[in-house]
């Protein structure tokens, strides 16, 4: 059974920063894409931003040049920097990876902008 755990969410201030992680843990042989969605109260669930196995990234133009996705293949995991937090941003976020042909998904985490 293989799971995902996120961890990193919560309250920042317009400007500021927050690290999102998530962790694959259970019988794993190998991990294709790593990605971050997020949905913000009555929209849908849109893509963040991605990273295939072997580094190449991919963002939403609203994100590109303040959030940062990257992955550490050895831990199964995958992190979302993000940067000059925006009251837009207020969105739960979701880890996503695509591990020995199946697609999982994270909990969830809450992230909230707001002064």
């Amino acid at each position: 059974q293989v799971q995902l755990v996120e961890s990193g969410g919560g309250l920042v201030q317009p400007g500021g920063s927050l690290r999102l992680s998530c962790a694959a843990s259970g019988s794993i042989f190998s991990i294709y894409d790593m990605g971050w969605y997020r949905q913000a109260p009555g929209k849908q669930r849109e893509l963040v931003a991605s990273i295939t196995r072997g580094g190449t990234t991919n963002y939403v133009d609203d994100v590109k040049g303040r959030f940062t996705i990257s992955r550490d293949n050895a831990k199964n995991t995958v992190y979302l920097q993000m940067n000059s937090l925006k009251s837009e941003d207020t969105a739960v976020y979701y880890c996503n990876m695509f591990i020995d042909a199946l697609n999982y998904w994270g909990q969830g985490t809450q992230v909230t902008v707001s002064s």
